[in-house]
């Protein structure tokens, strides 16, 4: 059961780690649900699943990345709701850098790993925030049948 959890894990984590550029990118040209977005919340949701189940698996030695997890979770629920494309940005860049970091932290385990990340995202997305402006964000048209589309 752990090596599923686990493969699953590094699956979705990997998928993140690929996806995440994009939908970063589609956020800083004000278009907000892409597939790419689409698909990062998904990475990032299956992450945090199989994030809880290995934890409960070891609660006394991952726990931590379970509070990664659920932070990295909430900065893309945060993400779909900003009301401006700056704050988008951040929230969305901010996950980013969770994803970087649980990775890093797993593959070198130094103290580095915990704040490289964050000192150099925490840059890059600022910038990119500050080049959005405050405006809104891109909607997508509506679904919704219209009335005189409804004949």
């Amino acid at each position: 059961m752990r090596s599923i959890l686990l493969v699953t894990h590094v699956v979705a984590g990997t998928a993140g780690l690929l996806v995440g550029p994009a939908a970063m990118t589609a956020a800083i040209a004000g278009r907000r649900h892409t597939g790419a977005g689409r698909a990062y919340l998904a990475a990032v949701s299956v992450l945090t699943a199989t994030a809880a189940a290995l934890v409960a698996l070891r609660p006394g030695t991952l726990w931590p990345f379970f509070l990664l997890a659920l932070g990295t979770q909430g900065a893309v629920l945060a993400a779909l709701r900003a009301a401006r494309v700056d704050r988008h940005v951040r929230l969305l860049g901010g996950s980013y850098i969770s994803l970087v970091t649980a990775l890093l932290v797993v593959s070198w385990g130094s103290i580095l790993a915990w704040v490289l990340p964050t000192a150099i995202g925490t840059v890059l997305v600022e910038r990119a925030a500050a080049a959005t402006g405050r405006r809104p964000p891109a909607r997508t048209p509506s679904r919704t049948p219209t009335p005189s589309s409804r004949r």
